[in-house]
C-alpha cells in the first residue's frame, strides 16, 4: 500500500526549473539533520492519520505542498488511515537509507529508505524545499511492505498520487533493493590496550 503526495513544481516559486545535464550532489545535511526531518515528517503524518486533521501537516510543508487542502490530503491517505498503520515507532528506531540525501537538478533535497520495523517496515521517499533556510516538505511517499514506494514524480496538478503497481508482491520479489546505508554510527569497540570508560 503506497500512498504519495507531491506539490506541483510549477506552483513551487522555490524549486528551480529542471536542468537535463545537471547531475544531482549530495546534500549538505548532517546524520542528525536526516533524522530530524524524517522523523519529524513521518510523526507528523502519523498524527494526522490518527485524528483525521491534516492541517500541521500541510502547513510544515513548503509553499507548493501547501497548495494541497487538508481535505485533499486526507483523501490521499485515507488508505493508510483506515488500515490504521501506527507510524509511531519512527520516533525510536533509526531509518536505513537506499538514497543517501542529494540535490536533485530542480533544487529539491529528496532521500529515500525504510525503518525496518515499526511495527512492519515503513518506506519512505521524501522531497524538501529550501524555503528561508529551511527545509520544508514537498513531495512524500509512504509505504509498508518489503520494497521501497515509487518515488513520486512532478506533475502539472497540486497533488500526484502513485496507486500501487499491479501484481506488487511479484514485482517486490523480482526486484533487486539498493543497498541499504544505516544512519547508526558504529559501536565503539574497545582494542587491546584500551579500556572500556
Amino acid at each position: 500500500m503506497f500512498a504519495a503526495v507531491m506539490a506541483a513544481t510549477a506552483s513551487a516559486s522555490h524549486a528551480q526549473a529542471p536542468s537535463p545535464a545537471a547531475a544531482p550532489k549530495p546534500a549538505p545535511i548532517d546524520r542528525n539533520g536526516v533524522l530530524i526531518l524524517v522523523r519529524s515528517t513521518l510523526l507528523a503524518l502519523d498524527q494526522a492519520n490518527k485524528t483525521g486533521n491534516y492541517t500541521v501537516l500541510r502547513d510544515i510543508g513548503a509553499p507548493g505542498f501547501q497548495s494541497n487542502t487538508a481535505a485533499r490530503l486526507g483523501e490521499i491517505f485515507a488508505k493508510l488511515r483506515s488500515d490504521n498503520l501506527d507510524l509511531s515507532g519512527v520516533a525510536v528506531i533509526d531509518p536505513q537509507l537506499n538514497l543517501l540525501p542529494q540535490i536533485e537538478a530542480n533544487g529539491l533535497m529528496r532521500m529515500a529508505g525504510f525503518f525496518p520495523s515499526a511495527p512492519t517496515q515503513v518506506n519512505f521517499d521524501l522531497s524538501f524545499a529550501p524555503v528561508n533556510g529551511q527545509w520544508r516538505l514537498f513531495g512524500i511517499s509512504v509505504g509498508v511492505g518489503s520494497s521501497a514506494p515509487a518515488a513520486p514524480e512532478p506533475s502539472s496538478s497540486p497533488i500526484a498520487q502513485r496507486p500501487p503497481p499491479p501484481n506488487h508482491a511479484k514485482q517486490a520479489a523480482s526486484a533487486k533493493p539498493a543497498p541499504a546505508i544505516r544512519l547508526t554510527p558504529p559501536a565503539n569497540k574497545p582494542t587491546d590496550n584500551q579500556q572500556p570508560k
